[in-house]
Order: structure tokens, then sequence, then C-alpha cells
């Protein structure tokens, strides 16, 4: 049994892994196994007692998850959707493992599917992931042709037709019910709950949306059992987690390693540390709308309660790196834009309050800060990063940059506004 389950079949020299290759891995054995042989329950317990815990950035258990789908009580369709859309800012995981090898992914979906007696499943992938969407749609062809896709899989009576759908590419689309209005044909706005999805999602049916990682775990949790995936993990999580690191390190990219690995090891071995010239100043711990942390945190375990005691957010896992010729407002300010822009301008915090962060942020930049603007982020930060302030979660966590960026980089911001100049801009990332 391997300890990089998720990525044992990938090398990007080789190409993606087809299905005869697939297969020959192991690939579809927990679907002979599992459709029309175990009872769903005991595979959600399996899951359940896995502490497998959501990937996409919340960290949600996701057997409990499962459970809140109600039995099958009707004849009406139950969905099951994979939130590929990977928007975030410095996220680029769940490409790796649909361009390398979609099958995973299809296998995973199949047997959530059946757990969660859904009929009907669908990709929701963005559009600018252009070959991960043309390897997916012919796994999907490839696995229909073996009847691990379609009607009575494997001659059982569990029957499963998958989609890609793909999406115009909006960040609101992680939030999961503004992805299945997406899906709906409608506005990209999140829903109030409840209802949840679990019992009414997609045109009104129960329907769980999991992270493309999530999902991929799950052929190998029901493989090896609970107990195998639990001692992959370090500390408390279980499994492995797919860490990135972006900005200038010698060795940018993605691994699988144990969750829990430690951001120092990360950083220096994986990443082979920071570029001749350059030293970590700061770092977001798993994406854009994350908190940032520093040198000082970067032997804490990169795992969901560790990061979250720090002040921040494991997030997706993916670092993006500050170093120290690039300038914590404008790589501030670079991020506020974004998040401005991706507003889905439901409510006023987020619609109006965004934008005037960031145009506070783009006249300090250039120099033409002035005395109390600093207060007026601050003030502007608490009341949009409030709790119960904003429709979703979109404006506190896009303002999570700002209010730690002013945390461990005050200095920087105050010096903007008395030389009134950019000391980096020379250097500065834009």
């Amino acid at each position: 049994m391997t300890e990089t389950p998720l990525t044992r079949n990938i090398n990007p020299e080789k190409g993606p892994t087809d299905l005869t290759a697939y297969e020959a891995n192991g690939g579809y054995q927990a679907v002979r196994d599992t459709i029309g042989q175990a009872d769903p329950k005991s595979v959600l317990e399996t899951i359940s007692d896995a502490n497998l815990r959501g990937r996409g950035g919340a960290g949600f258990p996701t057997g409990m998850k499962w459970s809140f789908v109600p039995a099958p009580s009707d004849t009406g369709h139950r969905y099951l959707v994979a939130n590929a859309d990977e928007m975030e800012p410095g996220t680029f995981k769940d490409r790796l493992l649909m361009e390398f090898d979609p099958h995973q992914l299809v296998e995973g979906m199949i047997l959530s599917a059946y757990t969660i007696s859904a009929d009907i499943g669908y990709i929701f992938i963005r559009h600018e992931y252009h070959t991960a969407i043309q390897r997916l749609r012919e796994a999907i062809q490839q696995a229909e042709d073996r009847n691990y896709l379609g009607n009575n899989i494997q001659g059982s009576q569990f029957s499963f037709k998958l989609h890609v759908h793909v999406s115009a590419g909006r960040y609101i689309c992680g939030e999961e019910t503004a992805l299945l209005n997406s899906l709906e044909g409608k506005r990209a706005i999140p829903r109030a709950k409840p209802p949840f999805p679990q019992v009414s999602g997609l045109w009104g049916r129960p329907t769980i949306v999991n992270n493309v990682e999530t999902l991929c775990n799950i052929p190998h949790i029901i493989a090896n059992g609970a107990d195998w995936f639990k001692s992959l993990g370090i500390g408390k999580d279980a499994g492995t987690k797919l860490y990135g690191v972006s900005g200038r390190v010698n060795n940018p990219g993605c691994w699988e390693l144990p969750i829990g690995t430690t951001g120092r090891e990360i950083v220096e071995q994986h990443a082979a540390g920071m570029k001749k010239g350059y030293s970590l100043r700061g770092f977001l711990p798993g994406g854009a709308s994350t908190d940032f942390l520093i040198d000082e945190h970067l032997d804490l375990p990169m795992d969901y309660e560790s990061i979250q005691q720090a002040g921040s957010r494991m997030g997706t896992g993916t670092m993006i790196i500050l170093d120290d010729k690039t300038c914590p407002v404008g790589m501030v300010a670079n991020l506020e834009k974004f998040f401005a822009r991706e507003s889905c301008g439901f409510c006023t915090p987020c619609r109006e309050g965004l934008p005037w962060v960031k145009e506070i942020l783009d006249t300090i930049e250039a120099g033409d800060g002035q005395p109390g603007d600093i207060e007026t982020l601050e003030r502007q930060a608490k009341f949009i990063g409030g709790l119960g302030n904003t429709h979703c979660a979109h404006a506190p966590g896009a303002i999570e940059p700002l209010t730690s960026g002013l945390k461990y980089f005050r200095d920087d911001f105050e010096a903007h506004i008395k030389d009134q100049k950019c000391r980096y801009s020379q250097e500065a990332v834009r």
C-alpha cells in the first residue's frame, strides 16, 4: 500500500494515466468490490471512521457531511457534484489530479454516489482547464464503455451518469450553493441556509458537493480501510495532503505529503528554499483568502487545528510566499482587487466595501496615502469581516490578507504614507 495514494499514478513526463494503466494498478477494483456488494451504510461508516476532512478549504468531515443526506424516500434524482472550479489564487492541486489521473476522480465519484444513492453527477470545472476537461470526458467515456458508469453498473441495480459541466469561471462558485445556482443556469449568488444542499440542493433535490481532492481519496479508503488512511497522517488529521508553494522559491510546485507536515519542510525541502538573494518574510498558508503567517510559524504542522490556532486557516494547503523584496502593501492591494472584482454583488458590505478597500490600498501604494487611511482600513476590515455581517464568507475571507497584513507589516503601510512612496517599487510583484 503506497504512502502517496493520490499521486501514485502521476508522472507528468509520461502524460495522463489511461484506463489500462489505471486498472493495472488497482483502479476500479473498489468499484467492482463495492457496487452491488456492500451496504452503502457500511461504506459511509468506513468514510466516517477514516476521518477524511474536506480538502477544498473548510476541512469539514466528509462522512458527517454525507450523513446529512436523507434516506431515499422517492424516485426523484439525487446529485453528486465535484467542485473542480479551483479559482482560489495560488491553488493548482486539483488540476494536477484531473489532468494526469482523471480516472481516479471518476472512480471516487462512482463510489461516493453509491454511498449517498445519487444517480446523476456533475464535474463543475472552470473553462480555462482545457486539458483537464478533455481528459475527464475521455475518462468518462472509457468508464461507460466498461460499465463502470451508466445503467446497472457491474450488473447491479445501481445506475449513475456523470457529466462534465464547464463553468463561466467565477470565484464565488467556490461557495457550494452559488455553484448550484450556476449549474441551474442562474446567477451565481450564494443561497440562504437552511435548507442545506444535502436536503435541498440542485433543483431542490438532495445534493452533495465535494472538492476534487476529497473525492479522489474515496477509492483508496474503501480499498485499504479507515485505519490505513489514518496512519498516513501526522497528528490528529488523517491521510495525505496535496501541498503547493508558489512565489520566489527554487522549486515551486505541488507534492503529496502526510497531512501535518511542517511548513518549513514544505518550503525548504520540497520547494528547495528561497531563491538566491531573497528571504521569506511571510506566507499565506492556504491560498489568497487566508491570513498571513510569518517565519516563526514555519515549524507548525500544516494541519487544520495548528494553523487555526496560529490565527490563519490551512485552506487549500497551497502556500503563497511573500519575500523580502516584494511590497506587502502592493501584494495585499493586488489580492483585494481580485476579491472586489469577484464579489457576487448581493450584499452591500461586500459589493461596496471591498472596492473601497482596494481604492485606499491603491492610493497608499501609489504614494498618495493620507493620515487616517490605516484606521479607515481597520474599521472596514472589522465591519466586512464580522461574523454575520455579510451574506456569505466571501468578504470575510477576502479581508483576511488585509487584517493580517496590517498585523505583521504595519510599518510598511505607515512608511508608504509617511514617505509618500513605495520603497519596493522596483521589485513589487503585481
